[in-house]
């Protein structure tokens, strides 16, 4: 069976591979092997090196990669531009904060010397979506690389051609062979991956249902696994907060890419005294958003990355309309070519209703009202998902004492949910477990070993 690359903006068929054949799995699980073995014995600076490396080629040839996300996931040029440029920015830090974050660490025992070693897996399984075919996958790559660690990549079946560009990355950048693979399998191959003892650890970004088989296979297997699923992110807005600002950030948190981030803002809880002062200025902003071509350079928002994803999206919003709801921007499907859902906004949105109890992964914000703020707090925790928040006031004081009360892997007081090399990254509850990025997503992937040393 074949992986088609279809561009969602226009429904061509750009490229067309062949799924990796089992002998071919078998030859890659050898080579990763085989470079498991050798790269942990590199020093944490030679494999900071060979990260430079990569991060030189994401910069010189950015506008390749960048058009190649845009083709194949619809997303806008200029935010291509910074996925790639963000990619190098990961590669970066690991390069250069490695040595220190693997150092070896001094424990005072008396008597005798003990200390905690960090020390590489082997092989890690990452399976990878398409919302930012690049970037999901260097999050992991740079720091399961600068841990010693090798990597074979399943990509999402829509991306084919960012997943085999990625493997060509390393290739260009001197990684030393089967260090970093791209497989073209299916899902239905994926548990018989897990489950080889050559594969010492899984990670996936992915969907709460893929979450649940993949760690119910990986446990099985006695395999560590780190999920990062799905979102249904809480937007604050309180009655002393600058409206200007969490309007515009409100835009773009929820629109960045179509609305398709685990982080974006899906939920707006805004405090009945500011609600629809904030949704005036909010639907003015949306309404000069750029929507069309994501290959053409003032394009804000392009397509959804596919047919069956704008359907899925439409469903969840029709049937919440017909629960109560109110369109009050946007919410239909238009016609014409291409995978394009206007940028929505759905009020009066309670719980029961699909829109209230189910992530929206698309253009479409969700309107809450909350009476007072211990009514918005409560309705934040009100939901499954725990990946970010976003909370608006001027009361600092008062911000952060409601940020350790919301339950997230983030919260972001005035300021939009994202992600950065140098903090953790991760959910709870239906969100996922284990943490990307700075120093605990590095240690995500490694033995972190005791080493206990007595006098002869």
């Amino acid at each position: 069976m074949a992986f088609d690359s279809i561009n969602p903006a226009t429904d061509e068929r750009l490229a067309s591979y062949p799924e990796t054949s089992l002998a071919d799995q078998e030859a890659a699980l050898v080579l990763a092997t085989q470079a498991a073995k050798t790269w942990r014995e590199h020093s944490p600076k030679e494999r900071g090196a060979l990260l430079t490396q990569v991060a030189e080629v994401l910069r010189r040839e950015r506008d390749r990669y960048a058009r190649l996300i845009t083709s194949e996931v619809g997303k806008p040029l200029s935010e291509a531009r910074g996925e790639v440029e963000k990619c190098a920015w990961a590669c970066d830090y690991y390069a250069q904060h490695g040595e220190r974050l693997l150092q070896d660490e001094e424990v005072a025992v008396e008597g005798v010397r003990a200390k905690v070693a960090f020390l590489p897996l082997g092989t890690i399984l990452a399976i990878m979506p398409w919302n930012f075919p690049f970037w999901q996958v260097f999050r992991f790559a740079s720091a399961a690389l600068t841990a010693g660690n090798a990597a074979i990549l399943k990509h999402a079946a829509n991306v084919p051609q960012c997943a085999l560009a990625i493997a060509e990355i390393f290739r260009k950048a001197g990684a030393p062979e089967g260090l970093f693979q791209s497989l073209l399998i299916r899902s239905s191959s994926v548990a018989a991956l897990i489950e080889d003892p050559r594969i010492h650890a899984v990670t996936l970004t992915g969907s709460e249902a893929a979450g649940r088989q993949v760690a119910a296979t990986a446990g099985r297997a006695l395999k560590k696994t780190v999920l990062e699923l799905g979102g249904s992110d809480a937007f604050i807005v309180l009655g002393d907060a600058n409206l200007e600002q969490a309007a515009l950030a409100a835009v773009a948190s929820r629109y960045q890419n179509a609305g398709q981030s685990c982080i974006a803002a899906k939920r707006f809880i805004l405090v009945d005294s500011i609600a629809e002062a904030f949704l005036r200025l909010f639907e003015d902003r949306l309404k000069t958003l750029v929507c069309g071509d994501p290959s053409d350079e003032a394009t804000q928002m392009g397509p959804l990355a596919r047919r069956d994803l704008r359907t899925a999206l439409h469903a969840q919003v029709a049937d919440s309309i017909a629960q109560g709801a109110v369109a009050r921007l946007g919410c239909a499907i238009p016609k014409g070519p291409g995978s394009y859902y206007p940028p929505s906004i759905l009020d009066q949105v309670r719980p029961g209703m699909r829109a209230y109890e189910e992530e929206i992964f698309g253009p479409v914000a969700i309107i809450l009202r909350a009476k007072d703020t211990e009514d918005a707090i409560r309705q934040a925790n009100d939901n499954r998902y725990g990946l970010g928040s976003s909370l608006w006031t001027r009361d600092l004081e008062l911000a952060e004492r409601i940020a350790r009360r919301l339950e997230s892997g983030s919260t972001f007081i005035n300021a939009m949910v994202k992600s950065d090399p140098r903090l953790p990254f991760g959910g709870t509850k239906a969100s996922g477990y284990g943490r990307e990025l700075a120093i605990y997503g590095l240690r995500e992937f490694l033995n972190i070993k005791t080493l206990w040393i007595a006098p002869g």
